[in-house]
């Protein structure tokens, strides 16, 4: 009886040094990914200076940058890697190589990634902010301790005021939870701050992810070729450098002229490089291979629509499931049972579909944030992002990836339900905030995705008849169908 405790307990403890190791693996790999992407865009500038103590300062705040961008990344990939580790399991049950995919690993996963993306959010980002902002207490001795100590005096009193308006908003809201939270800080205090930001952040999703999906197609498109219908590439190129040439000249002639001439410089200069990319753009279709200008793109864009109109469906049919099935509400789960079933009725191929889509809705998120008015201006440029701009980037993406798992579970993209922590939101039970949540998002995809291609289709043909060229006082919906037409048959003649 004794030599099978002690072997039980030998597995457990080499279950858990094996959990370890691969999740130090994992965090290890992506920590250096997020370090190599926070390069590309910090600003040398900032720690390569003469002051020695500003430029650890700004190290050490990068290196909590990087720390948090990597829990978002992790963030990300928990549903892929759980599904997808379901599925290898269901394929291979018996495998020897497969016995350290279990569902204690998943799980263990799943609340070190909650408790990592807390930890950034409330401590480490602030700290950071106020650590690169800090000059130290007056009459300390300057120094890096001494910044450190007035960025932690400055942390714990945003802490006390952050907690005092959740516990007064708990109060209003459930009084009995108010009073409990005052005795037991962790079960009851720290789960509802919890449960707020992540509401927070799946607001946030619903609000960024439609917008997203309509700009994906522009996005996607600038980054291809595209065709041009009934347009003949060589004249506009040869056009378009005709007039380079001619900005040029005149750029060249006027170097020394008076002050109001400067201002003509300055446009011309501007009106130079616009004309410029235009040629680059026009010589890179020139240079395209015709399965590469005419295929390509289509198929792009067919791709797209095929998986935003597939998540658009998932969702609808996510809402009636809701009416009919109370199964089909988000819930928490303390074991994944890994290995005994696919979360997807169409098997593994379903099961790859999720992860896609999941994928999908992340990235059109964050597209979408970028590209709403109030956060243009937090979009990270290459070599020339300050500090303090890369601190708002890390926070704002891991509000957007930590609240991904309940935001995919909530519009029925995947039925793998939540592990750990992040099934106990007290929002999740409620029926009506998780259906009209599915209905807003149905909506406002739908209407984005049928105002893009709406607009698309009416701008490609507006360009390829030659009616852009018309002056601006001419209103392009008054043009008669019959000038249209006819413009269309002189062109193709």
């Amino acid at each position: 009886m004794e030599t099978d405790d002690v072997s039980v307990r030998e597995q457990l403890f080499h279950n858990r040094v094996r959990e370890t190791i691969i999740c130090v693996l994992l965090f290890t790999c992506l920590y250096m990914v997020s370090y190599l992407i926070l390069t590309h865009f910090k600003k040398n500038a900032e720690f390569v200076t003469d002051d020695i103590e500003d430029a650890t300062v700004n190290k050490i705040a990068l290196w909590l940058c990087t720390f948090t961008l990597s829990v978002a990344v992790c963030a990300v990939l928990l549903l892929p890697i759980s599904i997808l580790s379901n599925e290898v399991l269901l394929t291979f049950p018996q495998s020897y190589y497969m016995q350290w995919l279990n569902g204690s690993l998943i799980h263990g996963l799943w609340n070190l990634v909650f408790l990592f993306s807390n930890v950034s959010l409330v401590f480490l980002m602030p700290f950071a902010y106020f650590f690169t902002e800090s000059e130290g207490f007056a009459g300390s001795r300057k120094g890096v301790m001494a910044r450190v100590y007035e960025a932690v005096v400055l942390l714990l009193l945003l802490a006390l005021l952050v907690l005092g308006i959740v516990w007064v908003a708990s109060a209003l809201l459930h009084d009995n939870m108010a009073r409990k939270s005052l005795y037991d800080l962790w079960e009851y205090y720290l789960p509802y701050l919890y449960s707020g930001i992540s509401l927070f952040g799946v607001l946030l999703l619903l609000l960024c992810t439609p917008f997203g999906l309509s700009r994906m197609f522009s996005v996607t498109g600038s980054l291809l070729v595209k065709p041009r219908l009934l347009e003949d590439v060589e004249d506009t190129l040869s056009c378009t450098a005709f007039e380079e040439d001619s900005l040029s000249r005149k750029l060249n002639s006027g170097g020394t002229a008076s002050c109001w001439v400067k201002l003509n410089v300055e446009a011309m200069k501007r009106e130079y490089l616009t004309v410029q990319s235009k040629r680059i753009a026009l010589e890179m279709r020139r240079k395209a291979s015709p399965w590469q200008r005419n295929l390509g793109y289509p198929l792009a864009m067919l791709v797209l629509l095929a998986l935003t109109v597939m998540c658009v469906l998932m969702v609808c049919f996510n809402v009636l499931e809701l009416l009919l099935d109370e199964t089909a509400m988000p819930r928490g789960m303390e074991d994944p049972h890994l290995g005994m079933a696919s979360f997807s009725m169409f098997g593994s191929l379903g099961a790859a579909v999720q992860v896609v889509l999941i994928l999908y809705l992340m990235v059109s998120s964050v597209v979408g944030f970028y590209s709403s008015p109030l956060f243009t201006g937090l979009l990270p440029r290459a070599q020339d992002t300050h500090l303090t701009q890369i601190i708002a980037n890390c926070v704002s993406l891991l509000i957007l990836s930590s609240a991904l798992p309940v935001f995919s579970r909530t519009l029925g993209i995947t039925r793998f339900d939540l592990l750990g922590d992040f099934g106990r939101y007290n929002w999740l039970g409620n029926f009506y905030i998780v259906f009209l949540y599915n209905m807003l998002f149905a909506g406002l995809t739908s209407a984005s995705l049928i105002k893009t291609v709406t607009w698309a289709v009416q701008r490609e043909l507006i360009r390829a008849f030659g009616l852009h060229r018309l002056p601006l006082t001419v209103s392009r919906s008054t043009v008669p169908f019959r000038l249209l037409l006819a413009s269309g048959l002189s062109k193709i003649q």
